[in-house]
């Protein structure tokens, strides 16, 4: 019998396909630092993106056929040399973009209505400062007509660009890899003519990073590597911008972004990830002007389910090649 060890767990949706079909899936993990001695009792490893598999763990594990990814990017995946090995590598790229670009947009409405202030203030010291919270967030803006920067215009650049045209935002995208992408809107109330397309015409990273009133990130990045998004791009961008990084922590360099935050030069950052997990940056937690969530990007019931059955289908097509 095929084993598979779903290291961070998998919905049961999912698990369920795979039991179907003929498969043993373990679900208790396993700790990284245990994995090379524990996985050659494996054929399959299925990972998010806490569990790490790096070189030596590949080489450590000659009985493994397939490494799994659930969701999008697979930078914790050593994909090149996987493949190299002879091992087959997949992932799930389009079962989470909805609920990543959604939550992109609860950073974002947190952010502009100040609640990430609120919030923290109201439950201990609401009855002597709810006044001057009042006041506070009574500054609040609105998105509508405002410019949204899309940096890394993949399937989740691209859902955030069709929630963006719904709210009546510009959008600016920038890839280097992408020129032009037709999105659909979905729109039932429009019943027969429910699908609106609309053409986005990609620009320059220049552009977003100076013409945006609000930039979201969505792209890979490599643990150990060199912050793109540092003080010197930060610099170019318009005073009081919004960032959001839902995508890789690391991709902002945390300690820039502090300093920018506290000059008044970023006006508000929405956080899901962090350049260490857990996150260390105390100074970044506790902002006034930051909002957080503990890498949940991914993470809805509805994606979860996606996700899983995405995976078993591919988990299964390989192996009954």
């Amino acid at each position: 019998m095929i084993r598979i060890l779903a290291n961070d767990g998998i919905d049961q949706s999912g698990k369920q396909i795979l039991e179907t079909a003929g498969f043993e899936v373990v679900t208790q993990k396993i700790n990284q630092e245990d994995l090379a001695s524990q996985l050659n009792n494996f054929d399959a490893i299925l990972v998010r993106s806490a569990t790490k598999v790096r070189k030596d763990l590949i080489d450590a594990c000659p009985n493994l056929k397939l490494i799994g990814r659930g969701g999008v990017g697979m930078d914790n995946i050593d994909v090149e040399y996987a493949k190299n090995k002879g091992i087959k590598v997949v992932n799930t790229p389009a079962s989470s973009s909805v609920s990543v670009a959604e939550l992109v947009f609860a950073h974002l409405f947190s952010g502009i209505r100040l609640l990430q202030v609120t919030n923290r203030v109201m439950p201990t010291e609401g009855n002597t400062k709810f006044g001057d919270l009042k006041k506070l967030a009574s500054n609040g803006i609105e998105l509508q007509g405002k410019t949204m920067g899309i940096y890394g215009f993949g399937r989740i650049g691209q859902e955030v660009a069709k929630v963006a045209i719904g709210l009546g935002m510009k959008v600016l995208a920038f890839d280097p890899y992408v020129e032009q992408v037709e999105v659909v809107l979905n729109l039932p109330m429009l019943g027969a003519n429910s699908r609106v397309k609309v053409n986005i015409h990609t620009v320059s990273e220049q552009s977003v990073i100076t013409q945006s009133y609000f930039i979201t990130f969505h792209i890979p990045f490599n643990e150990g590597a060199k912050a793109p998004i540092d003080k010197d791009v930060i610099a170019k961008m318009q005073k009081g911008v919004g960032l959001i990084n839902c995508s890789r922590g690391g991709v902002i360099s945390e300690a820039d972004l502090l300093e920018a935050l506290n000059s008044g030069q970023v006006g508000f950052a929405g956080l899901d990830v962090f350049e260490k997990e857990p996150p260390v940056n105390m100074a970044i937690l506790q902002h006034n002007h930051v909002s957080l969530s503990p890498h949940i990007g991914g993470s809805t019931k509805e994606a979860q389910n996606r996700i899983s059955i995405e995976l078993a289908e591919k988990v299964i097509e390989f192996f009954k090649k």
